[in-house]
């Protein structure tokens, strides 16, 4: 009788022991926050990439959801679905915010400036360009002002004067070639580059469709551009610490040197 207690009671101990060891590696697995961040593939998941082993360091387990639009990762960080995102600009983002006046988002850094670019599959100068070509821009408001300063600067139109960043095909008060405009969702400009005789795109598009912005683009943005692309979080959550952990290694001479090596001014960082 006594070696079935202590053979219970050498059961129980043991039982007990393994419950503790589990609840230990639980508690060891908690440690890490987990901060979710959404990203178009190229170059912003990358750049997110090189930044995941540095917030491993701290703590912090870094999950990436891949967007291929520019409407879903705003939504879904308003929802709390997303901590925070990194695709766009500020200007596209203080337009989101004015259609959709629901949600509260703001910048928490500046990261990279990615140049639009100006392709063609039919000439190799854009004073080439035949009368009433079809050129291809975006049909965000944001973008497509931004794609038709471009070509503004390009000399290939006039805008009415004051548009800015705000300019859409109904402020062009001069077009000597008569181009003809195709408003396109951003992500499928480059596959429209077949179907018209030039086609605005932006960088991140260019890439993954296999353009080598510093090689293919005919006319692209300089350095000076004021679209530098952001990470954008729920208003007030730009003070979390995990926040302020992933804009300081967005901004670490590691991500500097990533962009640098990778993109080869095809993206610029802004920092």
């Amino acid at each position: 009788m006594k070696r079935i207690t202590l053979i219970m009671m050498s059961l129980f101990i043991a039982a007990m022991v393994f419950a503790g060891c589990g609840s230990d590696t639980q508690q060891g697995t908690s440690k890490n926050k987990v901060l979710k961040v959404g990203a178009t593939a190229v170059p912003h998941a990358e750049i997110l990439e090189v930044v995941k082993p540095i917030l491993a360091k701290e703590g912090i387990d870094l999950q990436i959801v891949e967007f291929s639009d520019y409407v879903q990762p705003n939504l879904a960080v308003n929802d709390k679905e997303l901590d925070a995102n990194f695709f766009q600009h500020e200007p596209y983002l203080e337009n989101f915010i004015a259609e959709h006046t629901d949600v509260k988002l703001v910048s928490a850094g500046g990261i990279h400036i990615e140049p639009m670019g100006v392709y063609s599959k039919q000439v190799k100068d854009l004073k080439d360009l035949k009368e009433g070509a079809a050129v291809a821009i975006p049909n965000d408001p944001t973008n497509g002002g931004r794609s038709l300063l471009l070509l503004e600067k390009a000399g290939l139109l006039k805008l009415r004067d004051g548009v800015g960043v705000k300019a859409t095909v109904q402020d062009i008060i001069d077009n000597p070639k008569n181009l003809q405009f195709k408003e396109v969702e951003a992500a499928q400009v480059p596959r429209a580059l077949d179907d018209v005789d030039a086609a605005v795109i932006n960088t991140n598009y260019a890439m993954q469709a296999n353009l080598v912005p510093t090689r293919d683009a005919i006319v692209m943005e300089d350095s000076s551009s004021p679209y530098v692309n952001i990470v954008a979080v729920r208003a007030g959550d730009e003070n979390r610490p995990e926040i302020k952990a992933l804009i300081k290694a967005m901004q670490s001479p590691e991500v500097k040197e990533f962009i640098n090596e990778k993109y080869k001014g095809a993206v610029v960082a802004a920092f």
